[in-house]
């Protein structure tokens, strides 16, 4: 039996937010005029309106996704929301998002950082492997430009906060079924945890005290988590086609989280990543967390850059840490 994707959509709201907006916002210390720019590669990034939860965003993209697909939500089997972002502490957001569908089937979330929607791939893919579910839909609502930091006090916290004006919002899903051909023939996810405080989001959760001055913001260093996470992907991804006896030629299309652009540029370099066989989405849409594989897998079959029957190379990085590697053939 094999598990395949019948179809990606993703939603971007329309809202575009500048360097120049988003500079103009932070007060205290004042980052010279183009220093996003420079040091992330970043030139938009999307913001819901204010009203829009992460459920929203990713119901947009499930209602595009089920009605080109003629499903009705009602058959979906299983909903599974996978994201860094949440709309409430208790109950999980897949309750939301499975009320505004207007389905009524089991649902649970998935959350692991940046690695969420490839997650909720691959428990998806496990629980129909099993026999357990024949169609689940993994959908994904990332409201990042809300946890960016606008009071700074200098240059130093500046930094730490940058990679808050870099993330963006956006919705995801995809509908996976079993299939006669193709489909995911190809997983491996690997965690070195004892760096999870790389990069965190503090004074959300109930590990510590609520600090106005932390609550809620992203901080993190980046140098330290590209040390710590781009140098194991070329190992884990050359274990991967040894394991598959494929070469990087025999892929379309590599959709590999992005963070910045040089930050990519460094992973393409050292993974061995074919240049044009990527999606750069990181300029002109930000970091849109978990949903950035999946949007960039829509894009480039919506351009026509890979369609059934090509294998594409799904490549997640996250903070925590984690990489995941999964082979999936359209």
């Amino acid at each position: 039996m094999n598990v395949s994707i019948r179809g990606v959509t993703a939603y971007l709201p329309p809202t575009l937010v500048t360097n120049r907006q988003v500079e103009s916002r932070i007060t205290g210390f004042i980052p010279r005029p183009g220093a996003i720019a420079k040091l992330s590669g970043v030139r938009t990034r999307h913001r819901a309106d204010p009203g829009e939860q992460a459920s929203d965003l990713a119901v947009h993209a499930a209602e595009k996704l089920l009605f080109g697909l003629g499903v009705a939500a009602c058959e979906l089997d299983l909903i599974v929301f996978a994201a860094a972002a949440q709309d409430l502490g208790e109950p999980a957001t897949a309750h939301v998002v499975a009320a505004k569908l207007g389905a009524s089937c089991p649902v649970f979330d998935v959350k692991n950082a940046c690695n969420s929607f490839l997650n909720g791939i691959q428990v998806a893919e496990a629980f129909i492997s099993g026999g357990q579910y024949r169609r689940i839909l993994v959908c994904s609502g990332e409201t990042g430009t809300r946890v960016a930091r606008w009071t700074v006090a200098d240059r130093e916290q500046f930094a730490d906060s940058l990679a808050g004006y870099t993330l963006s919002d956006a919705g995801a899903a995809v509908l996976l079924e079993t299939s006669l051909s193709g489909g995911i023939f190809y997983r491996d996810f690997t965690a070195e945890s004892a760096n999870w405080h790389v990069s965190s989001i503090p004074g959300t959760g109930c590990a510590e005290d609520h600090d106005a001055e932390r609550d809620g913001y992203i901080r993190g260093d980046g140098r330290a988590l590209l040390e710590l996470v781009a140098g194991d992907v070329g190992p884990q991804l050359d274990r991967a086609l040894t394991a598959t006896g494929l070469r990087r030629e025999d892929f379309a299309l590599f959709c590999v989280h992005q963070v910045s652009t040089p930050y990519l540029r460094a992973l393409t370099k050292m993974a061995e990543l074919p240049e044009e066989k990527l999606v750069a989405t990181i300029a002109d849409h930000g970091n849109v967390a978990s949903c950035t594989i999946p949007l960039q897998l829509s894009l480039a079959i919506e351009s026509g850059r890979c369609g059934p029957g090509d294998k594409v190379a799904f490549i997640g990085l996250a903070g925590g840490t984690s990489i995941g590697v999964m082979f999936v053939e359209l």
